[in-house]
């Protein structure tokens, strides 16, 4: 069977690399690896959520749901240090990179926990969630994660989603206007769209 990134324990022989990147007018050093989703820079989908993002009306945690080796988690947290970033995946390679990411740029409001989607954040509530979702994973697994997302939200949370057209970008946004009654696409570039829903 083949190993995708959303794999437990990557066995693939690892390789790391590591680059410099400008998100949010500051700049950052990402390790990444074999086995994780883009190895070798921050990927334009990531980099388009990173910059459109903006913070919620509410207080709370803002959680990078299946965050990789951390860019999303990481810039917004340093762009929000009164703010904790929660960076959850279920990938081990894909966590210990997020762990050492955060470390390397300094970035302190931070916490990587590992969990299948939500099965480790039981009782936890916030203020926004942003997600690249796992595309490969299957339609029906994405769309759980907005369901799940729907009931982790506080009122008047925001679900922030990447997702290229090619790749079921109508799918999402009609299911995502079921669960939350709205749903707006602060964005599009080069075939990826930026959606964002409100829990109200």
């Amino acid at each position: 069977m083949s190993e995708h990134y959303f794999s437990d324990k990557p066995q693939s022989k690892t390789s790391p690399k590591t680059w410099t990147y400008q998100l949010r007018e500051k700049e950052y050093t990402f390790t990444s690896d074999v086995g994780v989703f883009s190895k070798n820079e921050v990927d334009f989908g990531s980099r388009l959520l990173i910059n459109q993002f903006q913070e919620p009306d509410i207080a709370g945690e803002i959680l990078d749901l299946g965050c990789g080796y951390g860019p999303i988690g990481i810039s917004i947290a340093g762009s929000y240090p009164e703010r904790q970033v929660i960076m959850v995946d279920i990938n081990e390679r894909a966590l210990s990179l997020a762990e050492k990411n955060a470390s390397l740029n300094q970035v302190a409001n931070t916490a990587v926990v590992k969990s299948d989607r939500f099965s480790g954040l039981v009782e936890r509530s916030f203020a926004a969630i942003l997600t690249n979702p796992p595309i490969r994973a299957g339609k029906q697994v994405v769309h759980k994660m907005f369901e799940d997302s729907k009931a982790a939200l506080l009122p008047n949370g925001e679900l922030w989603v990447v997702i290229q057209k090619k790749q079921g970008a109508p799918s999402a946004m009609e299911k995502i206007e079921n669960l939350f009654g709205n749903v707006e696409v602060v964005a599009r570039d080069k075939g990826y769209y930026i959606l964002r829903a409100l829990n109200d």
